[in-house]
Protein backbone atom coordinates (compact mmCIF):
# COMPACT_ATOMS: atom_id res chain seq x y z
CA UNK A 1 0.00 0.00 0.00
CA UNK A 2 1.51 3.42 -1.17
CA UNK A 3 2.50 5.69 1.41
CA UNK A 4 -0.40 8.79 2.16
CA UNK A 5 0.51 12.14 0.89
CA UNK A 6 0.15 14.33 3.78
CA UNK A 7 -0.49 18.23 3.06
CA UNK A 8 -1.56 21.71 5.34
CA UNK A 9 -3.76 24.18 4.26
CA UNK A 10 -3.53 28.26 6.52
CA UNK A 11 -5.20 30.69 5.76
CA UNK A 12 -4.83 34.62 7.64
CA UNK A 13 -6.88 37.09 6.34
CA UNK A 14 -4.26 40.05 7.25
CA UNK A 15 -0.29 40.61 7.54
CA UNK A 16 -1.16 41.17 11.60
CA UNK A 17 -2.81 37.68 12.19
CA UNK A 18 -0.36 35.01 13.64
CA UNK A 19 -0.41 32.22 11.82
CA UNK A 20 1.69 30.33 14.57
CA UNK A 21 -1.55 28.73 15.77
CA UNK A 22 -2.86 27.06 12.26
CA UNK A 23 1.35 25.93 11.97
CA UNK A 24 1.65 24.45 15.36
CA UNK A 25 -1.71 22.43 15.11
CA UNK A 26 -0.69 21.19 11.39
CA UNK A 27 2.85 20.33 12.68
CA UNK A 28 1.82 18.34 15.44
CA UNK A 29 -0.55 16.46 13.01
CA UNK A 30 2.44 15.08 11.37
CA UNK A 31 2.01 17.34 8.40
CA UNK A 32 5.61 18.67 6.54
CA UNK A 33 6.55 21.80 7.47
CA UNK A 34 7.21 22.06 3.01
CA UNK A 35 3.57 20.63 2.55
CA UNK A 36 1.89 23.25 4.28
CA UNK A 37 0.54 25.75 1.99
CA UNK A 38 -0.69 29.32 3.15
CA UNK A 39 -2.91 32.16 1.80
CA UNK A 40 -2.82 35.58 3.63
CA UNK A 41 -6.21 36.76 1.93
CA UNK A 42 -9.55 36.95 3.08
CA UNK A 43 -11.78 33.76 2.94
CA UNK A 44 -14.66 35.32 1.05
CA UNK A 45 -13.40 33.71 -2.00
CA UNK A 46 -11.23 30.59 -3.35
CA UNK A 47 -9.38 32.62 -5.75
CA UNK A 48 -5.95 32.47 -3.62
CA UNK A 49 -3.20 31.32 -5.18
CA UNK A 50 -1.29 28.68 -2.78
CA UNK A 51 -4.79 27.26 -2.50
CA UNK A 52 -5.21 26.86 -6.21
CA UNK A 53 -1.28 25.09 -5.87
CA UNK A 54 -2.29 22.91 -3.50
CA UNK A 55 -5.26 21.73 -5.08
CA UNK A 56 -3.40 20.65 -8.18
CA UNK A 57 -1.43 18.57 -5.70
CA UNK A 58 -4.53 16.61 -4.36
CA UNK A 59 -5.52 12.98 -5.51
CA UNK A 60 -6.51 9.63 -4.31
CA UNK A 61 -3.45 9.20 -2.02
CA UNK A 62 -3.52 12.53 -0.08
CA UNK A 63 -4.97 13.37 2.86
CA UNK A 64 -5.22 17.70 3.63
CA UNK A 65 -5.43 19.17 7.09
CA UNK A 66 -6.83 22.11 8.31
CA UNK A 67 -7.31 23.60 11.33
CA UNK A 68 -10.92 25.18 11.27
CA UNK A 69 -13.35 24.81 8.45
CA UNK A 70 -13.71 28.43 8.47
CA UNK A 71 -9.75 28.84 7.21
CA UNK A 72 -10.62 26.77 4.45
CA UNK A 73 -12.92 29.36 3.52
CA UNK A 74 -16.27 31.26 4.31
CA UNK A 75 -18.73 31.58 2.19
CA UNK A 76 -21.33 28.36 2.04
CA UNK A 77 -21.92 27.83 -1.27
CA UNK A 78 -18.78 28.11 -2.55
CA UNK A 79 -17.26 26.07 0.58
CA UNK A 80 -19.25 23.21 -0.07
CA UNK A 81 -18.45 23.07 -3.66
CA UNK A 82 -14.44 23.04 -2.53
CA UNK A 83 -15.32 20.10 -0.13
CA UNK A 84 -17.19 18.33 -3.29
CA UNK A 85 -14.07 19.12 -5.31
CA UNK A 86 -11.61 17.48 -2.81
CA UNK A 87 -13.19 14.23 -1.99
CA UNK A 88 -15.16 13.70 -4.84
CA UNK A 89 -13.15 14.89 -7.90
CA UNK A 90 -9.78 14.84 -6.74
CA UNK A 91 -10.78 11.81 -4.29
CA UNK A 92 -8.91 13.04 -1.14
CA UNK A 93 -9.41 13.03 2.48
CA UNK A 94 -10.12 16.20 4.61
CA UNK A 95 -9.31 16.35 8.16
CA UNK A 96 -10.59 19.28 9.97
CA UNK A 97 -8.48 18.96 13.04
CA UNK A 98 -10.92 21.47 15.87
CA UNK A 99 -14.14 19.36 14.39
CA UNK A 100 -13.20 15.23 15.00
CA UNK A 101 -16.73 14.52 12.89
CA UNK A 102 -15.43 16.02 9.78
CA UNK A 103 -12.99 13.61 9.11
CA UNK A 104 -13.42 11.55 5.98
CA UNK A 105 -11.11 9.03 6.79
CA UNK A 106 -13.82 7.55 9.36
CA UNK A 107 -16.00 5.20 8.22
CA UNK A 108 -15.65 4.64 4.37
CA UNK A 109 -18.70 3.93 3.80
CA UNK A 110 -21.84 6.19 2.86
CA UNK A 111 -23.28 6.64 6.11
CA UNK A 112 -19.64 7.61 7.28
CA UNK A 113 -19.78 10.08 3.47
CA UNK A 114 -22.95 11.18 4.28
CA UNK A 115 -22.44 12.49 8.42
CA UNK A 116 -19.65 14.65 7.08
CA UNK A 117 -21.28 16.30 4.49
CA UNK A 118 -23.94 17.17 6.98
CA UNK A 119 -22.19 18.39 9.50
CA UNK A 120 -20.08 20.47 7.13
CA UNK A 121 -23.36 21.51 5.28
CA UNK A 122 -24.71 22.85 8.58
CA UNK A 123 -21.16 24.06 10.23
CA UNK A 124 -20.71 26.61 6.90
CA UNK A 125 -24.44 27.41 7.19
CA UNK A 126 -23.65 28.99 10.26
CA UNK A 127 -20.78 30.16 9.67
CA UNK A 128 -21.96 32.35 6.29
CA UNK A 129 -25.24 33.62 8.78
CA UNK A 130 -22.85 34.57 10.94
CA UNK A 131 -21.22 36.19 8.84
CA UNK A 132 -24.14 38.16 6.66
CA UNK A 133 -25.24 39.16 10.39
CA UNK A 134 -22.00 40.48 11.20
CA UNK A 135 -22.16 42.84 8.21
CA UNK A 136 -26.15 43.99 8.69
CA UNK A 137 -25.16 44.84 12.66
CA UNK A 138 -22.03 47.12 11.34
CA UNK A 139 -24.60 48.61 8.36
CA UNK A 140 -27.35 49.41 11.81
CA UNK A 141 -24.74 50.53 13.81
CA UNK A 142 -23.40 52.96 10.75
CA UNK A 143 -27.05 53.90 10.15
CA UNK A 144 -28.00 54.56 13.89
CA UNK A 145 -24.65 56.68 14.25
CA UNK A 146 -25.50 59.05 10.79
CA UNK A 147 -28.63 59.62 12.58
CA UNK A 148 -27.47 60.53 15.62
CA UNK A 149 -25.31 62.84 13.35
CA UNK A 150 -21.46 61.23 13.50
CA UNK A 151 -19.21 61.82 10.97
CA UNK A 152 -17.55 59.16 9.25
CA UNK A 153 -14.66 59.62 7.08
CA UNK A 154 -11.68 62.51 6.92
CA UNK A 155 -13.47 65.63 8.42
CA UNK A 156 -14.38 68.19 5.37
CA UNK A 157 -12.79 71.48 5.78
CA UNK A 158 -14.33 74.68 6.18
CA UNK A 159 -15.02 76.62 3.13
CA UNK A 160 -13.06 79.88 2.62
CA UNK A 161 -14.09 83.32 3.61
CA UNK A 162 -15.14 84.13 -0.19
CA UNK A 163 -16.81 81.27 -1.09
CA UNK A 164 -20.20 82.69 -0.69
CA UNK A 165 -19.37 85.38 -2.81
CA UNK A 166 -17.70 83.68 -5.29
CA UNK A 167 -20.30 81.05 -5.33
CA UNK A 168 -23.09 83.63 -6.12
CA UNK A 169 -21.12 85.14 -9.37
CA UNK A 170 -20.58 81.27 -10.53
CA UNK A 171 -24.39 80.74 -10.28
CA UNK A 172 -25.54 83.53 -11.94
CA UNK A 173 -22.56 83.29 -14.89
CA UNK A 174 -20.31 86.12 -14.10
CA UNK A 175 -17.29 83.62 -13.86
CA UNK A 176 -16.51 80.06 -14.74
CA UNK A 177 -15.63 77.16 -12.62
CA UNK A 178 -12.55 77.26 -13.68
CA UNK A 179 -12.14 80.85 -12.28
CA UNK A 180 -14.42 80.27 -9.34
CA UNK A 181 -12.00 77.11 -8.12
CA UNK A 182 -8.89 79.36 -8.23
CA UNK A 183 -10.28 82.28 -6.37
CA UNK A 184 -11.22 79.21 -3.55
CA UNK A 185 -8.17 78.26 -3.70
CA UNK A 186 -9.01 74.12 -4.64
CA UNK A 187 -9.21 72.00 -7.28
CA UNK A 188 -12.28 72.06 -9.66
CA UNK A 189 -14.11 68.98 -9.07
CA UNK A 190 -13.89 70.08 -5.31
CA UNK A 191 -15.52 73.17 -6.16
CA UNK A 192 -17.76 71.71 -7.58
CA UNK A 193 -19.16 69.44 -4.72
CA UNK A 194 -18.90 71.99 -2.57
CA UNK A 195 -21.22 73.88 -4.61
CA UNK A 196 -23.50 71.61 -4.55
CA UNK A 197 -23.35 71.00 -1.41
CA UNK A 198 -23.71 74.64 -0.64
CA UNK A 199 -26.56 75.27 -2.80
CA UNK A 200 -28.92 72.06 -1.09
CA UNK A 201 -28.36 74.17 2.33
CA UNK A 202 -29.88 77.11 0.66
CA UNK A 203 -32.58 75.35 -0.08
CA UNK A 204 -33.52 73.50 3.16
Amino acid sequence: MRQQKIYGYMRVSTREQKEDRQRMALLDMGVPEKQIYMDKLSGKDFERPQYKKLLQKLDSNSVLYVKAIDRLGRNYMDLNEQWRIITKEKGADIVVIDMPLLDTRREKNLMGTFISDIVLALLSYVAESERLNIRQRQEEGIRAAKQRGVQFGRPVKPLPENFKEVYQKWNSGEIIGKQAAALCNMPLSTFYKRASRFKELQMH
